[in-house]
């Protein structure tokens, strides 16, 4: 069963600043939240058990690859990026260079951060509808300094390969994903995410 998220529209004459927006997202902390170009705000249901632990997974290798590789910082599924289209996405787990990262202010890196991370997860949960997730991976691929997103189908056991500028390629059912390039030497181990 899918259940699509809440989509709350606004008048134009009512939209909300970046401040308004961000400070209504840290009043409704406990809520997933994203805005999209339109200034359409969607709150997403939580996730399960299952998937929350699977994106724990992912989040780990990601960090532990982070910490020994030192060139880029990780994020969490909760944090929060601005986009140059003025939407504000928020990746299942991401890595960004630390020279990207350096090069933002202290009040930039405190509120959603007006960049977009180098490599971006998304991990589809029983309740995503694919085609809408697909529709945000291209949406991070316009954007400057991306360089590789995976869009993660448990359901059907895919993964999505995304390069900004290159088509989609999709992998049956993998034990393992590589990203390099883009991240070298890291290898997601795909049996705790299945």
């Amino acid at each position: 069963m899918f259940s699509s998220p809440l989509v709350l529209q606004f008048p134009p004459s009512i939209q909300m600043t970046d401040e308004q927006f961000f400070e209504f997202c840290q009043f409704n902390r406990d809520l997933r939240i994203e805005r999209n170009k339109l200034g359409e705000i969607s709150i997403m249901p939580p996730t399960g058990s299952e998937t929350g632990n699977r994106n724990f997974n992912v989040a780990v290798q990601l960090g532990v690859w982070a910490e020994q590789d030192g060139t880029g910082i990780c994020f969490d599924s909760s944090t929060g990026f601005k986009l140059s289209t003025r939407a504000e996405r928020s990746p299942d787990a991401s890595w960004m260079k630390l020279e990207r990262w350096n090069t933002l202010s202290s009040a930039q890196k405190q509120k959603f951060a007006p960049i977009c991370p180098d490599f971006i997860i998304e991990l589809r949960s029983p309740s995503d509808r694919l085609q809408l997730l697909q529709e945000k991976m291209e949406e991070y691929m316009q954007e400057p300094g991306i360089q590789l997103g995976w869009l993660i189908d448990r359901k059907h056991r895919q993964v999505y390969i995304y390069s900004p500028g290159k088509p989609v390629a999709c992998l049956d059912n993998p034990d393992t994903i590589n990203a390099d390039p883009v991240l070298p030497g890291f290898i997601l181990n795909m049996s705790k995410i299945w």
